[in-house]
């Protein structure tokens, strides 16, 4: 599954019943809980990458990239327009890019 087909399907479960799927139920409860939930599997992933289990942060990044593509559908950003932000991106190096901020 690319992350274009997860996000189509995270999307669709916008309008489902909240008791129908995890992503309907977090969906429900607003950008505030998504945002919530996105920070704590941050941390876990930050923690397992410290630890070293290699396992672990292979599925806690998978936490983190499914729960950022619901925090990106809760408020409406499209996920085209992220990875258009990185695209342009590319076009210049990364110290360049953070000075400019």
């Amino acid at each position: 599954m690319t992350l274009d087909e997860l996000y189509a399907t995270i999307l669709t479960r916008k309008a489902a019943d909240p008791g129908s799927s995890w992503t309907a139920q977090l969906l429900s409860k607003g950008p505030e809980k998504c945002a919530e939930k996105f920070g704590e599997e941050a941390v876990e992933a930050i923690i397992e990458a410290v630890k070293g289990d290699r396992e672990a942060l292979t599925a806690e990044a998978a936490d983190v990239l499914y729960h950022l593509l619901v925090m990106l559908a809760a408020r409406d950003v499209p996920l085209e327009d992220v990875l258009t932000e990185l695209s342009n991106r590319q076009s210049q190096s990364g110290i360049a890019e953070k000075a400019a901020r």
